[in-house]
């Protein structure tokens, strides 16, 4: 990982009937963001022309045959297709969703060859990308795959984090697919997460319960005296302080959510709407636990107001920033680690 240069920063462009080039091409309008890394999209220059003057954006940019042969300071387009798409804005189409993924794919292969260091995803249609051989339910999925290590959907600002025991699963299924096995390797996930990309020395996890009230003491379901408080215990004998569970409800109406360094939902909808409700448009979604970083804005295609020239970047700019200030904590905490009398060093200053 290197050290010195700006950070190369790569962006898959989503579904190009919704607000993904928008968003990503708004950030970059401004000469700023090219102080702190070097842009790489992956489209194709008619593309982002056609999105340019239907956005009526004031931009300029540099074509590319390989992400290797990007500039700093200049936007930089890597030509993945040569043909023009039917761009129709605002519409799930079945283009739509082939063009998203050959985006995704060469970015991910680019970040996989180092020619890129980070990798921001602009928001793709969970339906129209399904194909023969694409078939995952989204980016956190495919990534898993194609990148070592435990994936965790984290979501994160300055102020909260909130990740997720399990993701897109159907809400039947949530209580059968935790087990300790999945805790253990989440919260470790999670706790490793805070101290390499954040910055925390010693995280402090909350697990929130998985029914109404935590169960109530087995009156509402026994998956939380069972299966949640066995596996907090064992964690937290072990060095991890990790505390719950916690009943959702009152856990984000008393604010205790800010005695916490992060929150660990037991599915979807039970971290995203607090997530979102407390952070919308200031929030960023990160692949924590890969050897490769990855994030997302908090929003998806946003059809209702695709190519009208009304979409709010600024999730997408912070996305920009996680990846960035990430990569570079990862950096830093290699460094620590290769020397320890820095480390000793930094803990005598501070």
């Amino acid at each position: 990982m290197k050290e010195k240069g700006k950070i190369k920063l790569g962006i898959s462009i989503g579904d190009f009937n919704g607000i993904g080039c928008e968003v990503a091409l708004k950030t970059f309008q401004d000469p700023r963001m090219l102080d702190f890394c070097t842009p790489i999209l992956f489209a194709s220059n008619k593309m982002i022309s056609q999105q340019k003057s239907d956005l009526g954006l004031n931009i300029s940019f540099n074509g590319l045959r390989d992400a290797s042969q990007a500039i700093d300071g200049k936007i930089n387009i890597v030509n993945v297709w040569k043909e023009t798409p039917n761009v129709d804005y605002g519409k799930a189409t079945e283009e739509g969703g082939k063009y998203a993924i050959k985006s995704l794919r060469a970015a991910v292969t680019a970040l996989k060859n180092n020619k890129i260091d980070v990798l921001v995803t602009a928001p793709i249609n969970k339906n129209n990308i399904q194909s023969e051989d694409f078939n995952f339910p989204g980016h956190t999925d495919f990534l898993a795959q194609e990148l070592n290590g435990e994936s965790l959907m984290f979501m994160v600002t300055d102020t909260l984090r909130i990740g997720l025991l399990t993701d897109h699963i159907a809400v039947k299924d949530v209580a059968q697919a935790i087990t300790p096995t999945l805790i253990r390797n989440k919260v470790e996930t999670m706790e490793k997460s805070l101290k390499m990309d954040f910055g925390i020395r010693r995280p402090k996890i909350a697990l929130l319960g998985i029914n109404p009230h935590s169960g109530d003491n087995g009156t509402i379901g026994e998956e939380d005296d069972k299966i949640l408080k066995p596996a907090i215990q064992e964690l937290f004998d072990q060095g991890t302080l990790v505390y719950g569970p916690y009943s959702a409800d009152s856990f984000f109406g008393s604010n205790s959510h800010n005695n916490f360094d992060a929150i660990l939902a037991a599915y979807h909808d039970q971290g995203l709407i607090p997530f979102k409700t407390l952070s919308f448009g200031k929030g960023v979604n990160y692949t924590a636990g890969l050897e490769k970083i990855r994030t997302s804005p908090d929003h998806g295609t946003a059809y209702e107001i695709a190519g009208k020239g009304q979409a709010d970047e600024n999730s997408f700019k912070e996305a920009v920033f996680t990846a960035i200030q990430v990569f570079k904590n990862r950096v830093e905490n290699i460094a620590l680690n290769k020397n320890p009398l820095k480390k000793q060093k930094i803990k005598r200053a501070s």
